[in-house]
């Protein structure tokens, strides 16, 4: 049985060519991996920024309060002066 010495470079061309297809999906998956963390990195920030918005919105004074209680201050320095003179 003799070997054809186009079927043996065609055997090693396919060879090659599988190695590089190998080598290749390594790397996309290598890649794939790095994104995947930066992702859950990212989720993990945003939740903690969440949390710290939402304790920066509970801890805020109402603005409407902040104004009813000046006018009510004023109304009453007023008051006061208007009385006293």
């Amino acid at each position: 049985m003799t070997t054809d010495p186009e079927q043996s470079v065609v055997v090693e061309e396919l060879a090659e060519v599988r190695r590089r297809l190998d080598v290749g999906l390594a790397h996309i998956e290598g890649r794939l991996a790095v994104q995947t963390l930066r992702d859950d990195q990212n989720d993990k920030e945003l939740a903690d920024l969440i949390v710290r918005v939402s304790a920066l919105e509970h801890s805020r004074w109402p603005l409407p309060a902040v104004a009813a209680l000046t006018a009510i201050g004023a109304l009453a320095v007023t008051v006061w002066q208007a009385l006293g003179r």
